[in-house]
């Protein structure tokens, strides 16, 4: 491996330098030397953490640089104990990234690894400076909020007796979405040098000097006092990203709200004269329930999480919020979606608490690096700032909300979902259901329009059984990195591999890959999210795998595979690979020969093969099995132990399918867990079902309206202001056909005008002499 630091992940001809050669025994006897694992794995995207590189000796007298990227460059040590450590650079994207070592100050590169660069806004508490009362340091100097501010670290994320405590600033400057459009963070000054290394910091905030405060976002700093002040890329700790309103100008502090005004106004223009990006993000899901349930499109915004008691201080009156997963393909652009305690979505409208949508998205996009898709600055710039200026330090949040109106739901279309539980049953797109128990490697879906490949693994369910289970399911879309999600030994957790290599999730419960996204809060639950809007959950239960598939509309006519055919249309859902329609689905040979059809070829396989049992039972082996034939039909005998367990267990939808697992599968636990994914599964469809919405109503002028649902069903009732008169309808009501019943409202004045009470005055008079 040290030849070429390039062999990592291959197999060479005597040796192996690939991930798996651990568990197959057969790696170089350098492997672990060059090719390197470290501890932490992960960190903020702001840089300053110092990892040790596993396994790997150095001399004394070594002098290390750790490269990443290619490019960016930090200074590592060695430890007395002869352990290596690097320090992570700051970085302007997250994701795994690429990092070589030399222990010869940069001479020769001879190790290689990966880092995994993180939003700080997903980093956990621990491993950041924290503000104590963030609140109090973004709202100093408006009115009532001033006094002393305080900050903690722990001391073991900075290696010194003493440290600065520095001040760094966020800017993007150039032309908006040109090539000279960049984003920079700059050192602007020390609030401390030489303070005791003791966990904490507190100061009395002055309005900066010179120029600085003109830099409103920022992060403070805590690092060694043995560097000098700005140096780039030490060990340190980086509290959050915030808005520094503790360091603004004097001006600032003696009038917030007009000074708030004018950077409100000055963003108004700007907005005015870029580009409209609303037309190309995705529209929210109509209800919280379908928010929940689009996990391929949409994802918990930590900003507002029902899980995590509803602190939603950007959203009030919102319980729950979610952000679109994917940014939007030309701007970059986010959306953002906040319902209220009924599940209705809440309307910026109607709220200021409502959903807005990010002319940046906050995790940012690929390819990162250049705003506007630098993760959490560039909305920070465009989106959080603003709102400081013209919600939370002055109140002309008109101005906000005219550029970041909330999106409604009238074009958002939910996505299918099949899923595979059980030993294994499918219930496809269409919902057309069956079982398939034949052991070996098949496709659950592939789309060749879209690149999306999802093949599934089934192994036997015990030695002595006639009937399989989902063991492993592997993916990919397009060029993207190669994810499989599989049982672990003892079938109790969930075990992922990233291209071959398995991952860990001590540090990180969500990972920007190549490609995908990928969230494991536990080690049961793996959601996996391409850009096409595909999510994959897999969930285990009672020692199997419960694999959902969520498709969203695009994926209509282009799918094949044994979830079927996604075109409403269950009567052609199954489909054998050479293009045939099975002819009869309650024939179980019929449908066993259908599965066969779908085992994969050896060069399209995504596994890993990283044992002797894989190699000989599926590399080695044809991919399907022929010589398991599995029990077609549950057993009916009054005799068997299991019989009364059978009755009493599967009652309601999908008995069959338990009664199959609990008969043939011979597993109580088993039946049970395959009833349940069968009433989640039932429960997803319903919380996916089309909503149909008639869209925002406004109030009348001069008066007010009753309602803010506008769902299929709901009613608003509008009424005027004293002093008028409504005319059209009082009641209207979001009919099926999507349109408003009634007629539009107005508010006339019951007061008629000067002008008017005189003409009708003489004509009177007129009409009087006439009579006369």
């Amino acid at each position: 491996c040290v030849l070429l630091k390039m062999n990592c992940g291959k197999n060479l001809d005597s040796c192996s330098c690939h991930t798996t050669c651990t568990s197959l025994a057969n790696c170089c006897a350098d492997y672990k030397e060059y090719c390197v694992d470290i501890s932490p794995y992960s960190g903020s995207l702001f840089g300053g953490t110092d990892f040790i590189i596993l396994d790997a000796s150095f001399e004394t007298a070594s002098e290390i640089e750790c490269r990443f990227n290619g490019n960016i460059s930090t200074v590592g040590y060695v430890d007395d104990g002869g352990t290596g450590h690097c320090i992570s650079p700051l970085l302007y994207e997250t994701g795994w990234i690429p990092f070589e070592i030399s222990s010869d100050n940069g001479t020769t590169f001879t190790r290689a690894g990966t880092w995994l660069s993180v939003h700080t806004g997903k980093l956990d508490s621990k491993f950041k400076a924290i503000l104590d009362n963030s609140t109090k340091w973004q709202y100093y100097g408006t009115p009532n909020v001033g006094g002393t501010l305080e900050m903690t670290w722990n001391t073991s994320l900075v290696r010194a007796e003493k440290v600065n405590i520095e001040l760094w600033g966020y800017r993007e400057t150039g032309e908006p979405y040109t090539e000279y459009w960049l984003g920079e963070w700059h050192y602007l000054y020390s609030l401390a040098k030489d303070h005791p290394n003791n966990g904490s910091f507190s100061f009395l905030p002055k309005p900066a000097e010179n120029s600085f405060s003109s830099s409103e976002l920022g992060s403070v700093r805590v690092s060694s006092s043995s560097h000098p002040d700005g140096m780039w890329n030490v060990q340190a700790a980086w509290t959050e990203d915030h808005a520094l309103a503790w360091h603004l100008e004097e001006n600032f502090r003696k009038d917030s709200a007009g000074w708030a005004l004018d950077k409100c106004l000055a963003w108004d223009e700007l907005e005015n004269q870029l580009p409209n990006f609303l037309s190309e993000i995705i529209d929210c899901p109509c209800t919280l329930a379908q928010a929940r349930a689009d996990t391929g499109r949409f994802h918990t915004d930590y900003g507002c999480d029902i899980e995590k008691g509803s602190v939603c201080t950007y959203h009030p009156g919102s319980v729950h919020c979610v952000r679109a997963i994917q940014a939007s393909p030309k701007y970059g652009a986010g959306q953002q979606c906040c319902y209220d305690s009924t599940g209705t979505q809440v309307l910026t409208a109607d709220s200021i608490g409502g959903s807005t949508p990010d002319r940046a998205h906050d995790w940012g996009s690929p390819p990162y690096k250049k705003p506007p898709r630098i993760p959490g600055q560039s909305h920070w710039i465009y989106d959080v700032l603003s709102f400081y200026y013209c919600c939370l330090w002055s109140d002309n949040c008109h101005y906000y909300f005219k550029h970041r109106p909330s999106s409604d739901c009238r074009r958002y279309k939910s996505p299918q979902s099949a899923v595979v539980f059980g030993d294994p049953h499918f219930i496809t797109f269409d919902g057309t259901s069956y079982s398939f128990n034949g052991k070996g490697e098949y496709t659950l879906v592939i789309s060749a329009e879209k690149q999306l490949t999802i093949q599934g693994r089934t192994e036997p369910v015990t030695e002595t059984t006639n009937a399989t289970k989902l063991s492993s399911v592997a993916m990919r879309e397009a060029s993207s990195d190669i994810i499989e999600v599989r049982l672990v030994s003892g079938n109790s957790d969930l075990e992922v591999l990233l291209n071959q290599k398995t991952l860990s999730f001590t540090e990180q419960t969500w990972m920007d890959l190549y490609g995908a996204f990928l969230f494991s809060p536990t080690s049961t639950n793996v959601t996996v999210m391409f850009p096409s809007g595909a999510g994959v959950e897999v969930r285990q239960r009672e020692g199997t795998m419960t694999t959902t598939v969520l498709l969203p509309e695009d994926f209509k006519d282009a799918t094949l595979g044994l979830l079927g055919k996604m075109n409403g249309d269950a009567k052609d859902d199954l489909v054998f690979s050479n293009g045939s329609v099975v002819q009869n689905s309650s024939n179980p040979e019929e449908l066993f020969s259908f599965g066969a059809s779908w085992a994969i070829a050896n060069e399209s396989a995504l596994f890993t093969y990283d044992s002797e049992y894989l190699l000989e039972t599926y590399y080695r082996a044809p991919r399907h099995d022929t010589s398991f034939i599995p029990v077609f039909l549950v057993p009916e005998s009054p005799d068997d132990p299991l019989a009364n367990q059978a009755a009493t267990i599967c009652s309601g939808g999908g008995s069959q399918f338990c009664r199959y697992d609990i008969l043939v599968g011979r597993s109580p636990g088993i039946g049970n867990a395959t009833r349940m994914s069968f009433q989640s599964h039932v429960s997803l469809v319903e919380d996916l079902k089309p909503v149909l919405s008639c869209g925002w109503l406004s109030p009348p002028d001069n008066g007010k309206k009753e309602g803010t649902t506008y769902l299929q069903g709901a009613k608003v009732r509008l009424s005027c202001n004293e002093g008028y008169n409504l005319k059209g309808s009082a009641l209207r009501l979001c009919q099926a056909d999507g349109q408003w019943s009634g007629e539009e409202t107005r508010c006339v004045s019951s007061q008629k005008r000067p002008n008017q009470r005189m003409g009708k005055i003489v004509h009177a008079s007129r009409s009087q002499r006439n009579e006369d």
